[in-house]
């Protein structure tokens, strides 16, 4: 099975491409897609259907999971990732690769074991998890590509877990997630 896990931004859209077999997982591709800041919004969205669709051709990926904004004290912020987020989506789904998504906390605590890890801890066990040496330069990792082999690595271990399990409802999507602050 091979997942291209998501990690969208409006600026910058990190990817990872995971190979999970018997003998356990590999990392097969990541890096960032770098949106032009000068650009509309509109077409940096385009950027990014365009460069997941193009990762998603060279990879040919199982499934995809994507991480999901979940909080944030700017609304015009939240609507721009939520944004990136569709346009990512929509590359995969109209390849009609499935998409999962987890929250920032599932993905933390799946690749370090606490929910609210900080980016070097969270970077620094998808390094380990996937025997990635970071050789520095122009393929150094950074912080979006650690995010999104994470986020890749999340739904692995929640596939062998038996599934990703999706909120029957808002209501209990907000009980279960009571540390997120809307405001």
């Amino acid at each position: 099975m091979i997942v291209l896990g998501i990690d969208p931004g409006s600026q910058c859209t990190g990817y990872g491409v995971i190979a999970c077999d018997g003998a356990g997982e590999r990392m097969l591709d990541y890096g960032v897609l770098r949106l032009d800041r000068r650009e509309d919004h509109a077409l940096r969205l385009k950027q990014i259907y365009d460069g997941v669709s193009a990762i998603a051709a060279r990879h040919c990926p199982d499934e995809c999971a994507i991480e999901m904004p979940v909080y944030g004290s700017n609304p015009q912020s939240m609507l721009k990732l939520g944004r990136a987020q569709s346009a990512a989506m929509i590359a995969m789904l109209n390849r009609e690769v499935p998409v999962t998504e987890y929250t920032p906390k599932q993905v933390k605590k799946a690749v370090t074991g606490r929910g609210n890890a900080s980016k070097e801890q969270v970077r620094y066990m998808v390094r380990a998890l996937l025997s990635i040496r970071d050789e520095g330069g122009a393929k150094a990792m950074e912080s979006d590509a650690s995010d999104a082999l994470a986020v890749g690595l999340c739904h692995i271990h929640r596939r062998a877990e038996g599934g990703a399990r999706r909120p029957a409802s808002w209501k209990s999507f907000l009980r279960a997630n009571s540390h997120i602050v809307i405001e």
